[in-house]
């Protein structure tokens, strides 16, 4: 295949089928193929090391028989490859992240506890794949009322952090808005009520900022940061929303009936080699009602 495709993670779960639809619909929108992966997760008896005799055949794998019989009867479809794979889901779907342009898993699979909205394999494959990820719950997902005014259409939230920014998180979501003739909704909030302790006094006391002035200072930086990506999408119409308190709480709101929620993860840092997906990042996986992006970080400049 010319053009790296979209990939979608079943596992015979209602929820794999949701992320499903989604991964069908995003693949025609991207005019790109579609590759649907079964994981069949080693025997437990094997253990963590053992080799497999030879990988399984997608021909006679029940979940993607199952697969195929429901894509049945679609009359406009994306080129579609069906794929079993062996291994542990958590180190064999982030693989799949270096092939792909975007891979897309449900809230939660087979195997996990009714409570988890978001099994391990699925934040590992977030934090970790070199594509961006997409977790697309449940329908019916309830969460708070947002604070922020929501218009009638659809719209893709983008998490803006003003003070580390990314301009892969904007770009993706400016990109996703125009093929999906969305409007972009940046929600960048700041921390408010600040609480600084004082060494000399001993104690915590007010800052010296006054909240007008942090929340005025915000929107400048916001609406900075989205002026290039308008200028590069001039028929998306992009706000910003400045609003004090937890960026999490925020987001969860706004995914109420939005098209996508798109978060970044953190850039890899010296002292913290490791990937990190962010808590803010977590918390929205783990209670929007939207899909969500999780979009890796763009290369840092040398």
């Amino acid at each position: 295949m010319s053009t790296m495709p979209v990939v979608a993670a079943v596992d015979g779960s209602d929820d794999s089928l949701v992320a499903l639809d989604w991964a069908f619909e995003t693949a025609l929108l991207r005019e790109a193929p579609l590759r649907l992966v079964h994981v069949q997760q080693y025997a437990a008896w094997e253990g963590p090391g053992a080799v497999p005799s030879g990988q399984p055949s997608s021909e006679n794998d029940p979940v993607l028989d199952r697969v195929r019989r429901y894509l049945e009867g679609r009359v406009e479809r994306p080129a579609t490859e069906y794929s079993a794979l062996a291994g542990a889901a958590g180190t064999v779907l982030p693989e799949l992240g270096s092939a792909a342009q975007l891979l897309v898993l449900g809230s939660r699979g087979r195997g996990g506890f009714a409570g988890l909205l978001l099994g391990s394999s699925g934040v590992i494959t977030a934090r970790d794949a070199e594509c961006p990820v997409v977790v697309v719950p449940k329908p019916g997902r309830k969460v708070e009322d947002a604070a922020l005014p929501i218009e009638p259409g659809p719209r893709v939230v983008v998490g803006l952090q003003v003070d580390s920014p990314d301009e892969a998180t904007l770009a993706f979501a400016f990109t996703e808005a125009a093929r999906r003739g969305a409007r972009v909704q940046a929600v960048a909030a700041y921390a408010w009520p600040l609480h600084l302790w004082s060494a000399v006094a001993a104690e915590i006391v007010a800052p010296l900022a006054d909240q007008d002035a942090v929340e005025a200072e915000t929107r400048t930086l916001a609406e900075g940061l989205l002026a290039a990506h308008r200028e590069r999408h001039p028929d998306v119409r992009a706000e910003s929303y400045v609003v004090p308190g937890d960026a999490a709480g925020h987001l969860v709101a706004a995914s109420r009936d939005a098209a996508l929620v798109v978060v970044g993860r953190h850039r890899r840092r010296l002292l913290a080699p490791a990937r990190m997906m962010g808590s803010v990042t977590q918390a929205v996986l783990l209670h929007a009602a939207a899909p969500v992006a999780v979009v890796p970080p763009a290369p840092a400049e040398e």
